[in-house]
């Protein structure tokens, strides 16, 4: 009864790592669930060597020999265990602490006890099987892992026969113990591949089912921020009309009537107990029809001055085609109409804009000839009348050239730029300009900067414009004003700086200065400033106004080098073509 007791208590103590491994290994698993591959492998080793350590340091505590002659160890159960399922490095290190284990708790060492007892000719055999081992199935591990459970069990009850501490007579009593052993282990065997294989599968389908939660949650939130970056109200419904989510343009919108709406509020409630405004009520039978009928609507909406675009349309699961939810999107496209009409005006502006211009054009051929005939009628006339036929042709003169400054802005047309100084076109128009101040008694100054590179010009069109500039300049200043025209090279461009010393110009004024026929002349056109900034828009460069009441006025012109830059490198591929 005590030999049975003996057995019982090595078997239990033998089969611990099969009941602890799935509490070790799960704890591990959790605290490295966040790593992937090697960690969990590490966590897993690490699990089965902690149990498979504290086993076989039980067993060898509580060795003993059955009729005072058969050793009872099943300490090589937990090694071989773990010389298969875990690491090689893991493996020999228990594999040497079970040698020194021998000679501590041995009843009769001997060194032939030491090579037998402790199954020490199976090692490399063991660990030369655990790559195959690893990769077999549960049967295959079954059967491998009692073969070598066997055959290490055999060579420690063989071991005093074999050493020749004891002899055969007793051969009934060694049957039995042999017998016992090998049940023992292909019971122990069989235990061991069930518990961990168990419990390794079973790791294996929670990882799986957190890696599908993992990445669920993962394209979940993808969704919702794909739905929260698109400028459209989207609400998702579930088969029963539930809002399953919303997006952060809807959420906006909704807030319009209840600022202190959240998602979560909305989340699982009826679309009909959201949508409760009298503008998308509509919507509640439209989302109706599509989830019933699996059809798809789209209309628009108006309330007021707000326009929306609405459409459901059904979800549907797999190939069945079968509706599992809808998607209600609400666009509001005022705006888009407001443009649309804005549009729509300035194409017909633009189709007026092209009759005025043609119109005018062709007025031009009867006013030269009224103007050729009234040379000819003014040669024959007496000199009393030339008062008159003076003032009628400077009338004509000024008409026909506001027609040439309106054909100017009207036609907006590509002009051919080429390198060119700016302070040569400065220079060519001082005397023109010196001319029209001393008519009116006052003075130009005309400060350039040196470092002012050739820019990229057309150069009739920036004639005119610093005429128009400075004529303007000199025009809203009295005797003994002074005009200042000056350059400055700056970072990325060029400034031009047109100023007077004249009475200045209101920021209502400015506001609108640039405006076609808005002036504030008495005899002017209110196109002189609009076509300056249409040659500065063909330029690529910009026009811009500093003026205070009763200190003057600065207009500044910018030029970019970017043009330039441009023009340098088509000119050197150019070349490099030719």
């Amino acid at each position: 009864m005590g030999e049975i007791k003996e057995v019982l208590l090595q078997m239990l103590v033998a089969g611990l790592p099969a009941f602890l491994f799935p509490l070790s290994y799960g704890k591990s698993a959790a605290d490295s669930m966040p790593k992937e591959g090697a960690g969990r492998k590490k966590s897993y080793s690490v699990g089965l060597l902690y149990t498979c350590t504290l086993s076989m340091l039980l067993c060898s505590v509580f060795s003993t020999r059955l009729w005072d002659y058969i050793p009872i160890n099943y300490g090589i159960l937990p090694l071989f265990a773990l010389m298969l399922y875990g690491r090689l490095r893991d493996g020999i290190a228990l594999g040497l602490f079970h040698l020194l284990l021998y000679p501590l708790f041995a009843l009769n060492f001997t060194f032939s006890g030491l090579i037998l007892e402790t199954g020490m000719l199976l090692y490399p055999l063991v660990l030369l099987t655990s790559n195959y081992f690893k990769m077999t199935g549960r049967h295959g591990k079954v059967v491998t892992l009692s073969v070598f459970f066997v055959a290490g069990e055999l060579m420690i009850t063989s071991s005093p026969f074999l050493t020749g501490m004891e002899t055969l007579q007793t051969d009934l009593f060694s049957l039995a113990a042999a017998l016992i052993n090998i049940l023992v282990t292909l019971l122990i065997g069989s235990l061991f591949v069930y518990m961990i294989e168990h419990t390794l599968e079973k790791e294996k389908l929670r990882l799986q089912v957190m890696q599908l939660s993992r990445n669920y949650f993962r394209e979940a939130e993808k969704l919702q921020q794909s739905m929260d970056a698109a400028p459209l109200s989207i609400i998702l419904l579930d088969r029963q009309g539930d809002i399953m989510a919303i997006n952060e343009t809807f959420l906006r919108l909704y807030r319009k009537s209840d600022p202190a709406a959240t998602r979560e509020n909305l989340i699982k409630h009826k679309l009909n107990t959201v949508l409760t405004d009298s503008q998308f009520q509509v919507l509640n039978s439209r989302a109706t029809e599509t989830l019933e009928r699996n059809a798809k609507t789209r209309e628009l909406l108006q309330n007021g001055d707000q326009i929306y675009f609405t459409s459901t349309s059904p979800i549907t699961k797999g190939h069945t085609d079968e509706t599992i939810g809808a998607v209600v999107v609400i666009q509001d496209i005022t705006e888009l109409e407001t443009f649309r009409k804005e549009l729509n005006h300035v194409e017909r502006l633009s189709l007026v804009g092209q009759m005025a211009a043609g119109i005018t054009h062709e007025i031009r051929n009867p006013m030269a000839v009224v103007r050729g005939f009234l040379q000819l009628m003014r040669e024959k006339s007496p000199s009393s009348l030339e008062h008159y036929y003076r003032i009628v042709m400077e009338e004509l003169d000024r008409a026909n050239s506001i027609i040439n400054d309106f054909l100017s802005l009207a036609q907006n047309r590509a002009v051919k730029m080429e390198l060119c100084s700016l302070h040569e076109i400065i220079k060519e128009l001082t005397p023109l300009l010196w001319a029209d101040a001393n008519l009116r008694g006052q003075s130009i100054e005309v400060m350039l900067d040196e470092k002012v590179p050739e820019l990229l010009l057309n150069q009739k069109e920036i004639k005119q414009l610093i005429l128009n500039l400075g004529r303007n300049g000199m025009e809203a200043m009295d005797d003994k004003g002074q005009l200042v025209l000056e350059t400055k090279c700056c970072a990325d461009g060029v400034e031009l700086y047109v100023k007077d010393t004249g009475a200045g110009i209101s920021p209502a004024q400015q506001e609108r200065l640039f405006e076609p026929f808005f002036t504030t002349k008495s005899q002017g056109t209110g196109l002189g400033l609009s076509l300056c900034l249409s040659i500065m828009e063909r330029h690529s460069g910009k026009i811009s106004i500093e003026s205070e009441e009763g200190k003057g006025t600065t207009f500044t012109v910018f030029f970019p080098f970017a043009q330039t830059s441009q023009l340098h490198r088509n000119t050197a591929i150019s070349a490099m073509e030719d």
